[in-house]
């Protein structure tokens, strides 16, 4: 059963990381990927040893040249709990987002990120982070993996999928919705 919050954004995170491990404890997998740029929604990770958690961050520069958002205090806390911490570029952005910067043009992943969207925010970002997560070998090929992203703050999404590396992205294949937001 899919549960849809009335509203986006870092309100519904605790709901979120609730419904996404229990849901994961419910199917017996044992791979949780969580957006989480400031250590926020990855903290409320902690404690679940039995679970092969990955916090993917923004890229360092994401808001400011060479500055990563997670304090290192942070990170450390993360991984002193067992969260390996993933800093790397986004999957649907990356070089196209330089194009579209310098050219004004849009460019195939970014029309990716956009169809995404469709559907919210938090979803593009969970398929994002679960790739990303993949293509840095922190969770196993070829099974299914709980996957949780946000619409700013904090996260409101959590997908079951199957993410494929970014060679094959479109073998990706959303499983199920455990919770989004209606309005995005």
């Amino acid at each position: 059963m899919t549960t849809y919050w009335q509203a986006k954004g870092k309100i519904n995170t605790e709901g979120t990381v609730k419904l996404a491990l229990e849901r994961a404890r419910q199917l017996g997998l044992k791979n949780v990927v969580v957006a989480s740029a400031t250590g926020y929604s990855a903290s409320l990770c902690l404690g679940n040893n039995d679970l092969n958690i990955v916090c993917v961050t923004h890229q360092a520069g994401f808001k400011n040249p060479g500055e990563i958002e997670m304090d290192a205090a942070t990170r450390r806390r993360l991984e002193d709990g067992g969260i390996k911490v993933l800093t790397t570029t986004h999957l649907l952005a990356g070089l196209d987002r330089a194009l579209r910067f310098s050219f004004q043009g849009v460019y195939p992943a970014e029309i990716i990120a956009n169809t995404l969207r469709l559907f919210g925010q938090g979803t593009k970002v969970a398929v994002e982070v679960a790739g990303m997560a993949l293509d840095a070998g922190l969770i196993p090929a070829g099974v299914d993996v709980i996957a949780l992203g946000g619409s700013n703050e904090g996260v409101d999404t959590a997908l079951v999928l199957r993410p494929a590396h970014s060679q094959d992205f479109f073998a990706t294949k959303i499983k199920e919705i455990i919770c989004k937001p209606r309005e995005f």
